[in-house]
């Protein structure tokens, strides 16, 4: 009876559904002082100086129950939905959030003050020195007020512009989820960082190129060389002085508390409303099309490295196996095998930005290509020789016996019997790869969870970005099994 269903049918009445849950009941919000976030659920910003602080609250009687999320976007939908209690985070960016949600609130006691700098590499002075004495021009010549007023107090409407353009870049990283300091826009990434780091790379006669990473990775990024300098709403702290130097402060800050609004009720919006918000508004549908175009290129390419690596690694062990040869390739491939299946790929992807590319200025796309398809070709390989092993060993022996060579042996009679036993489990791993590609966005690639995430970033609202990734993804699955679903019945012709 299913079978009969169409796709679009389950894909709207699920999405009706969806939309129906979003109106059950939120709970009244439970913090109205500093002193009440004791034993509360509190949502912070994963290496935000917030994290640190909540942590620390309360002491041993009275402590805080973190929740951790990657992004401040998370966080905030967290608390919307009655889910945790408070967020804590750096007040402009709060008063953003506000402006997007009117059932939160900002409590009147600020939970601790601060101040921003920017983080450059531990060993690189120089630059530290140039960029301190940018800030201070900055600040002289009246365009550090300009900036502030345009996007602190809105009384001005100035933006910095990148004069110079030179081959000689400024490599900076942030994190453009961070307003005002740092946020997409349709003109790209914008924000009072962005201006400060426009003005210091003018200051340098260099032009300045922008990474967008996770906030957690951006330090990384920093000492590894990938990038000289990093904005992005750092806090000095004696901890991170370990590892980072700061340049000169150059703006003040206060991490406040988010709670729900009891007085409040937050506005439902229609379909077509959130349609337009999400995707239609700023032609925020470019980066969800941004974001599947770099997946596809860098699922297809792993794909097929993965595959050559898989082959591979697959006939040195099957021949090591039936032949007793190759020992040391063997034992290589044994341990490659060993490192790759016992590591997350997300440490793999940053081994091999950070550590094995630090200074080569490598295409981020081809990092992941490379890092994807090691990944994939362990996994390939194993599933390979399961197919081999399944073979009859009397098929091996009957190639012996008609003084075939054992390399004719696996490609004409061994590897096209092993590769039809495989392909359904190789379907699996190629489904897995596309979804794994989603954490691209720790060395700054946008993907199609990224462009997901961006607009999230935006809206602060989570839905319908999220179902639209989700359904993208399926429809890539789905088309990619109806493929291999095809070979295999053209492959199960030769059999009669």
């Amino acid at each position: 009876m299913f079978k009969k269903i169409p796709i679009w049918a389950i894909l709207f009445f699920s999405f009706a559904f969806i939309l129906g849950c979003n109106d059950n009941a939120i709970p009244a919000n439970k913090v109205f002082a500093v002193k009440d976030l004791a034993h509360k659920k509190v949502g912070v910003q994963i290496g935000n100086t917030a994290d640190i602080y909540a942590s620390d609250f309360g002491g041993d009687t009275a402590k805080i129950q973190v929740e951790r999320y990657s992004k401040l976007t998370d966080a905030i939908q967290a608390l919307s939905q009655g889910k945790i209690d408070a967020v804590l985070c750096d007040d402009q960016p709060a008063k953003a959030f506000l402006r997007q949600n009117q059932s939160l609130k900002i409590l009147d006691e600020v939970f601790v003050e601060e101040t921003y700098a920017g983080v450059i590499a531990k060993n690189n002075t120089a630059l530290l020195d140039t960029v301190n004495m940018a800030l201070k021009n900055l600040k002289i010549s009246g365009t550090y007020d300009s900036i502030f007023n345009t996007y602190i107090n809105r009384s001005s409407d100035f933006h910095y512009t990148q004069k110079v353009k030179s081959e000689n870049k400024l490599i900076l990283s942030t994190n453009a989820q961070f307003p005002p300091y740092e946020f997409h826009s349709a003109n790209g990434i914008e924000g009072i960082d962005i201006e400060i780091a426009r003005y210091i790379a003018d200051y340098m006669n260099r032009s300045l190129e922008i990474q967008d990473i996770e906030f957690d990775a951006i330090i990384n990024s920093v000492n590894s060389g990938k990038a000289d300098i990093g904005l992005a709403g750092f806090t000095i702290t004696e901890e991170r002085k370990k590892s980072i130097l700061f340049t000169t402060p150059y703006a003040e800050s206060k991490i406040v508390v988010i709670v729900r609004d009891n007085n409040k009720i937050s506005k439902t919006e229609s379909i077509g409303e959130l349609l337009h918000k999400n995707f239609i508004k700023e032609a925020r549908w470019k980066f969800i099309v941004e974001g599947l175009g770099n997946t596809l290129i860098i699922s297809f390419f792993a794909a097929f490295l993965g595959i050559c690596i898989g082959i591979g690694v697959s006939f040195v062990r099957f021949a090591h196996e039936t032949m007793g040869g190759m020992k040391f390739l063997n034992t290589i491939c044994k341990i490659y095998l060993a490192i790759i299946r016992g590591t997350p790929v997300l440490v793999q992807l940053l081994i091999i930005y950070y550590i094995v590319f630090s200074s080569v200025n490598v295409n981020k796309i081809l990092v992941a290509v490379i890092a994807f398809g090691i990944n994939s070709g362990a996994y390939v390989s194993e599933i390979l020789r399961s197919g081999f092993k399944a073979i009859d060993p009397g098929q091996i022996e009957a190639g012996r016996s008609l003084g075939l060579r054992f390399r004719h042996i696996l490609s004409h009679i061994a590897f096209p019997q092993a590769f039809k036993t495989s392909l359904p489990s190789m379907t699996n791993e190629f489904i897995t790869l596309i979804k794994e590609t989603s954490i691209c966005g720790y060395i700054g690639i946008t993907d199609l969870t990224r462009g997901g995430d961006i607009i999230r970033s935006l809206t602060y609202e989570a839905m319908l970005p999220l179902l639209a990734v989700a359904v993208i993804y399926f429809i890539l699955v789905a088309g990619l099994s109806s493929c291999v679903a095809r070979l295999e019945k053209r492959l199960k012709k030769n059999e009669r």
